[in-house]
C-alpha cells in the first residue's frame, strides 16, 4: 500500500456536481484530489440509450459552460456525457477514475482515505473531504424468487432488446411510463403491473401520462392495476392483488411473459458517510449538514449533490438544484462565491416545481 502527500481537499465522486466543484476549486487555486469509483458521470452511462433529460440544458450546464446543440431542446444522456468530457478537457481537471474509496475515516486534523484501484490499494490524507457520490448506486430490490433470472432486469438498456417479445414492466412512475411507450413503439408487446389502481399525475411527466393512458385505453399497452410481482419464473410472473399498494395473500394470478423490467427505483450507498461518522436521520437516512456551507456534523466533511438528500423516496435534489452546493462549499473554503456559478439561487425554481420535476 502506498501513501501520498497530504491534500488540502479530496472530492469523492465525479458526476456533474463533483466536476462543477472541481472547476470552482481549480479556478480558486485550491489543490485537491479527485476520485471516482468508475468513469466520470458513471450513473448516466447506464441510462437507456437516447433518453432525454426532463431538465432543460440551461439547468444542466455546469461551471458557467453552456450546453450547445443544434436543436435547442432537451439533450440525451449520451450528449450530456460528451459535454462533461468537454468540461473536464477544457479545464484540464485531474480525476482519478476507476479508483473506488473503500475507507473514509476522520482522524487527527483531517481524513484518511483508502482506495482500491486495480493496481493495488492506496492511502491518502486530506484536511477536508467532499462527498459528491450521488444517490443511485444500486436498484431497489423486491427480494422475490426469480429476481436474478437472466430475462429480468432493473436497468432499461434499449427498446430494441424487446422487439416482438412480451415484456412486463413493473412500476408506475416516469421510468416505467417512458419505457412502456418506447418499447411498444419499438414493436414489443408491453404490459404494465402497478400496485396502485391509477397512475399519479404528480409523478409522471405531463407529456407522458396522456400518451400512456391513451395506449392503455386503446389496448395497445396492457395494464394490470393493483398488482405486484411475488415470484418470477422463466415463463411467467406470479402477481398478487393489492390493497393500498400492499399484496393480498392468496390472490395470485399468472402473467406469461418473455422479459421482466423492474422499474422500482434506485438507492444510494451510504457506507462512506457511516464510516466517517455522519449522522443520518429519519426513515430516509438524511445526513445532517449546515445548509449554508454544506458541511456535515463531521468537521471538514462536506456534502455536494443528491447525497445530501439521503435515500430519496420523492426526489427533492437532483442536478439542476444542486449547483449551489458547489458554490457554498467553495465559499466556505475560500471565503468567496465562485464567479463561474454567478447568481445560482436566482436561476433555480422553487421547491414545489423541483419536486414535481423530479417525480
Amino acid at each position: 500500500m502506498s501513501e501520498s502527500s497530504p491534500y488540502a481537499l479530496a472530492i469523492i465522486g465525479a458526476g456533474p456536481i463533483g466536476i462543477e466543484l472541481a472547476v470552482c476549486l481549480r479556478r480558486a487555486g485550491v489543490p485537491y484530489l479527485h476520485l471516482d469509483a468508475g468513469q466520470i458521470g458513471h450513473t448516466l452511462s447506464w441510462w437507456p440509450r437516447n433518453t432525454s433529460f426532463f431538465s432543460t440544458t440551461e439547468r444542466l450546464a455546469i461551471a458557467g459552460v453552456p450546453i450547445a446543440n443544434n436543436h435547442q431542446g432537451r439533450i440525451t444522456g449520451e450528449e450530456y456525457l460528451a459535454y462533461l468530457r468537454a468540461v473536464v478537457e477544457q479545464f484540464d481537471l485531474p480525476i482519478n477514475s476507476y479508483e473506488p474509496v473503500s475507507e473514509l475515516r476522520r482522524d487527527g486534523d483531517g481524513f484518511t482515505l483508502v482506495t482500491a484501484p486495480l493496481a493495488g490499494e492506496r492511502r491518502y490524507r486530506a484536511r477536508r473531504v467532499v462527498l459528491a457520490i450521488g444517490d443511485m448506486h444500486r436498484p431497489n430490490r423486491l427480494d422475490i424468487p426469480g429476481e436474478d433470472l437472466p430475462h429480468v432486469s432493473h436497468y432499461f438498456r434499449d427498446p430494441h432488446d424487446y422487439f416482438r417479445r412480451r415484456l412486463l414492466i413493473v412500476g408506475g412512475k416516469n421510468s416505467a411510463a417512458e419505457a412502456a411507450l418506447r418499447c411498444w413503439r419499438a414493436g414489443a408487446q408491453v404490459t404494465i403491473s402497478y400496485r396502485r389502481a391509477i397512475f399519479d399525475a404528480q409523478r409522471i411527466k405531463h407529456w407522458l401520462l396522456p400518451d400512456l393512458e391513451a395506449q392503455i385505453a386503446a389496448g395497445t399497452i396492457g395494464f394490470l392495476p393493483e398488482t405486484v410481482p411475488v415470484a418470477i419464473t422463466p415463463t411467467h410472473v406470479e402477481l398478487a392483488r393489492t390493497a393500498d399498494g400492499r399484496p393480498i395473500p392468496g390472490t395470485t394470478l399468472r402473467h406469461a411473459t418473455d422479459f421482466v423490467l423492474l422499474n422500482t427505483g434506485f438507492q444510494g450507498d451510504q457506507r462512506l458517510l457511516v464510516q466517517a461518522g455522519v449522522e443520518l436521520r429519519g426513515p430516509n437516512r438524511v445526513p445532517v449538514f449546515d445548509p449554508a456551507t454544506m458541511e456535515s456534523n463531521v468537521p471538514g466533511l462536506y456534502l455536494a449533490g443528491t447525497v445530501a438528500a439521503g435515500l430519496q423516496q420523492r426526489y427533492t435534489l437532483f442536478i439542476e438544484n444542486c449547483h449551489e452546493h458547489a458554490g457554498k462549499i467553495t465559499r466556505a473554503i475560500t471565503g468567496q462565491w465562485p464567479a463561474a456559478l454567478g447568481d445560482v439561487p436566482a436561476r433555480t425554481y422553487g421547491l414545489a416545481f423541483e419536486q414535481y420535476e423530479a417525480n
